[in-house]
């Protein structure tokens, strides 16, 4: 059985990965017969929001530990991955990928990419093993794989687009019910809450992207 690992940022839209993105993303590999196990890095990287009030609590949380909510238990040390580990990778959304994973949020197409993310995504894509990006989370391949011309979709977000294509990624628009497969580059991503508008409709597209990772499989 193909075994998918699952990279996660923390737990909840304005600081973590994206709760409904991730519980799909491994309900989809689930039902698709797929394996997969959480990963984060176990740094104290989460800047906590409050996700009543929208507004940061002063604590700084740790990453894996978070996750594991989503997850359920530990999820994998990030520094441990390595690309024979996994058959594919897919990275939910929400703001964790763009503050934990890089610093995109703050300075957009010029970030700096976790260490260990870069090097997982790296080898990754130079052993041929396809990767997934959900949300906002495709800009983790801009920075990395923009050089190589990839293909990706925010779905059609024209500020995030723009700063995608500086980095050399060729970006398509898409509705949130669909995928963009870049086959050359083994590389899919999906919309989801970049376009929104609730989670049944964020749901059509990731699964269009997991049963596109299988496919790849």
């Amino acid at each position: 059985m193909a075994r998918v690992g699952v990279i996660l940022s923390g737990c909840g839209k304005l600081d973590g990965s994206e709760i409904h993105e991730a519980t799909l993303t491994l309900l989809h590999l689930a039902e698709l017969g797929l394996q997969y196990e959480c990963i984060a890095p176990y740094e104290d990287l989460v800047v906590e929001m409050d996700h009543g009030t929208m507004k940061p609590t002063g604590a700084r949380l740790n990453a894996a530990r978070e996750a594991s909510r989503i997850a359920r238990s530990k999820v994998r040390d990030i520094r441990e991955v390595k690309a024979s580990d996994y058959d594919a990778l897919i990275f939910p959304g929400g703001l964790g990928a763009a503050k934990n994973l890089c610093d995109w949020y703050e300075k957009g197409a010029a970030c700096k990419v976790h260490p260990q993310v870069e090097r997982i995504i790296n080898e990754y894509y130079t052993a041929k093993k396809p990767l997934g990006f959900i949300c906002i989370a495709p800009v983790l391949a801009g920075a990395v794989l923009g050089r190589y011309g990839v293909e990706l979709t925010v779905g059609s977000d024209k500020g995030t687009a723009s700063q995608l294509e500086s980095l050399g990624v060729k970006h398509f628009n898409h509705a949130v019910d669909e995928a963009h497969i870049d086959r050359k580059n083994r590389i899919v991503s999906t919309p989801a809450y970049m376009v929104g508008p609730g989670i049944a409709d964020i749901s059509k597209g990731i699964r269009k992207l997991v049963e596109a990772i299988r496919d790849m499989l």
